[in-house]
């Protein structure tokens, strides 16, 4: 053995040894996940109290829409989870995260290259020579070659590890991305529909409306025409008259853009007719008076969730990517850190030589090699401390960012669940208005035909009656909307059966609420 190989042996031990020694003082960081929702306020307006809890990104949102029982709502919120081209770049952009996630794991296993050459060469009688002042001549010769090379990186730092963690948490991130899009997605359309909806309860409403006061101004003018009502009477009739008619033209301009605003979502083009008007919008004078409210024209709101609010939060995708944001920000850390140590890589290779083709798989063309190569940056004038202070940056600004989110997230049900609680109580306030309004106007028709009021006395009591429900109309419509816009704060629907046993169980309130 040459004293070059007696010192080789304890020459790679000793760097080993150094290699395992550093890897011990490294101090990469790994990736941390967010381990619980980082806000509790204390002014939650829930019946039940607040209790942190971690996301729940695999937590089933479920199809929440179906509660409406609305078979064309059903049918375009499917479409447009189908046809949405925003979903289908962010169902690609998640394809290509797991192939990238798929790529950084390869990094854990060997690399295996084989090679083919044969050449033909002629080497140059002036290329310069072993030793100087010889001679050398031109040749011609063949070159056939096989090979196979392997190499694999020792990964003693952390930094393949925090690649791997960083394409995961990336691809963790535009899953919960192409979730989010899709419940913000079913809101907006069961937003825009119900607002179609309550177009057209209102236009039903109205065209009952134009009817009576047509009765009222035709009335008018015939006791006028006889001296026995004044002309501003009839004047401010036909003042009412007009600006009902300036109502319905809005009201009807309205609906094509709302629709158009739908076809968006589900991906038609803004012409194609998706939602046709309900009868009861063109209704005539043969449906005034009728006992059916124009609120029947829309779907009942579900009752109000009454789930914890970290049970609650804890679905909302948006939630889950900036949670995966601060671990992947965190492994960017580890990747920049392990910047500052040396990278060790393992090779091998063999193969077969020679400058004939018969004579290519004879023992003697064999050829092979095997060994180490170690890697360490010693000057790169502050780069890597550079990178590792962008990526102690990036991670600060991905938590805050997260607590941003969660911070929202809750703004976002405080607000849903304090405007569908006024609404509600607006509701019963309409109902009670529009029930008070039919009854006068029952009584106004039960003194006319007795001879105790006028028919002018009738036709005004039903434009009050009818007044008061579109109202009523008005306030369903946006709670249907405003329920839309708290499935979405929510991150998804809510179980109304479980919320009602919560609210019927004394134990699971507040002292001061269960007393």
């Amino acid at each position: 053995m040459t004293r070059a190989a007696c010192l080789a042996r304890p020459l790679g031990a000793a760097l080993a040894l150094a290699c395992v020694a550093l890897a011990g003082c490294a101090g990469a960081p790994t990736a941390v996940v967010p381990p619980t929702l980082p806000v509790a306020p204390a002014s939650w307006q829930s019946p039940l109290p607040w209790t942190p809890a971690a996301p729940a990104a695999a937590a089933s949102r479920g199809a929440w829409w179906r509660v409406f029982d609305d078979a064309t709502l059903d049918a375009l919120v499917a479409r447009g989870q189908r046809d949405n081209p925003g979903l289908a770049v962010l169902a690609a952009r998640l394809r290509q995260a797991g192939a990238a996630s798929a790529f950084a794991g390869a990094a854990t296993l060997p690399r295996l290259d084989a090679s083919a050459r044969a050449t033909r060469q002629r080497s140059s009688a002036n290329r310069p020579g072993g030793s100087y002042g010889a001679t050398l001549s031109s040749t011609t010769q063949n070159d056939h070659a096989l090979g196979l090379a392997a190499s694999w990186e020792v990964d003693l730092f952390g930094r393949i590890d925090n690649e791997i963690a960083a394409a995961r948490a990336t691809e963790a991130q535009t899953a919960a991305d192409l979730a989010a899009a899709r419940l913000v997605l079913a809101a907006d359309i069961a937003a825009s529909y119900f607002t179609l909806r309550q177009i057209d309860a209102e236009l039903a409403v109205l065209a009952q409306s134009i009817e009576a006061q047509r009765r009222a101004v035709a009335l008018l003018d015939t006791r006028h025409a006889g001296g026995a009502a004044s002309g501003l009477d009839l004047a401010q009739q036909q003042a009412q008259l007009d600006a009902t008619r300036t109502t319905i033209d809005l009201l009807r301009r309205q609906r094509p853009l709302v629709e158009h605003a739908l076809a968006s979502l589900v991906g038609a083009t803004p012409g194609e007719a998706l939602v046709a008007a309900r009868p009861a919008a063109d209704a005539t004078a043969a449906s005034i008076g009728a006992d059916a409210p124009a609120t029947a024209l829309l779907p009942a709101a579900p009752p109000l969730p009454l789930a914890l609010p970290s049970e609650v939060l804890q679905r909302r995708p948006d939630i889950t990517a900036a949670q995966q944001a601060v671990a992947a920000a965190n492994a960017q850390l580890g990747i920049a850190g392990a910047g500052f140590y040396p990278s060790l890589v393992l090779g091998a290779s063999g193969g077969l030589d020679s400058r004939a083709l018969a004579a290519l798989l004879d023992a003697p063309s064999l050829l092979w090699s095997v060994g180490a190569s170690v890697a360490q940056t010693v000057f790169d004038g502050g780069r890597n401390r550079a990178r590792v202070e962008s990526a102690r940056a990036g991670q600060d600004a991905a938590g805050a960012s997260y607590r941003a989110v969660v911070l929202r997230a809750v703004q976002e049900v405080e607000d849903g669940l304090a405007g569908l609680d006024g609404l509600g109580r607006a509701a019963a306030s309409a109902d009670a208005a529009s029930a008070s309004a039919d009854r006068a106007l029952a009584i106004a028709q039960a003194r006319e035909a007795g001879g105790l009021a006028t028919w002018l006395d009738v036709l005004t009591a039903r434009q009050r009656a009818l007044d008061a429900r579109r109202q009523a109309v008005q306030i369903r419509g946006q709670q249907l909307v405003g329920t839309a816009a708290l499935v979405k704060a929510l991150g998804g629907g809510w179980d109304a059966a479980a919320n009602a046993t919560a609210l019927a169980s004394p134990e699971s309130l507040p002292a001061s609420q269960a007393d």
